[in-house]
């Protein structure tokens, strides 16, 4: 049965489900879990990498974030497979397959 044919029966659909079939049904369910991710940046990395991010955007499932501070640059860069684990942890699923610090 589809969705759309529960509701036409009657059958109480939760809020969260009627969003996530009109995001399909408009075939922009990545385009907002990627607005997302961009914008729980600060709260997946924390206030101090946040304020050394100067941009950060998805192209072909890949996260570019610009660091200011070439220090945390470096260590940032050894630590992409972490940022992908603490991206899956705060979202739930996996938006990107990679991370490239610039």
């Amino acid at each position: 049965m589809r969705k759309n044919e529960k509701s036409r029966k009657g059958e109480p659909e939760s809020l969260g489900e009627a969003i996530q079939e009109m995001l399909k049904s408009f075939h922009i369910e990545e385009k907002f879990h990627e607005t997302n991710l961009i914008n729980s940046w600060e709260k997946i990395m924390g206030a101090p990498i946040a304020k050394r991010t100067s941009k950060v955007y998805i192209r072909d499932k890949k996260l570019f974030v610009h660091i200011s501070s070439a220090p945390l640059k470096h260590e940032l860069t050894m630590s992409r497979d972490k940022i992908l684990v603490l991206i899956a942890r705060e979202l739930g699923s996996s938006i990107v397959n990679e991370v490239i610090i610039k």
